[in-house]
């Protein structure tokens, strides 16, 4: 299954990722690929996690860009 990573470019440096279809599920990389490999580990952790509890993603995120 696919899931849309969006990647920020931290204040202190760095990148962090987050997956928003997953709440919670965040990583972070010294380059915006790190960021990629890493969230990717994060995300299977995280389903992981659900699956165990019995739960799983259903929610899709759409997510868009908005020119101001």
């Amino acid at each position: 299954m696919k899931y849309k990573v969006v990647i920020h470019k931290a204040e202190e440096g760095g990148y962090w990722a987050e997956v928003p279809a997953v709440p919670g599920c965040f990583s972070e990389g010294e380059t915006p690929d790190e960021a990629m490999e890493n969230i990717r580990e994060a995300l299977a952790g995280c389903l992981d996690a659900l699956s165990s509890m019995g739960k799983q993603v259903t929610e899709d995120v759409e997510v868009r860009e908005v020119a101001v």
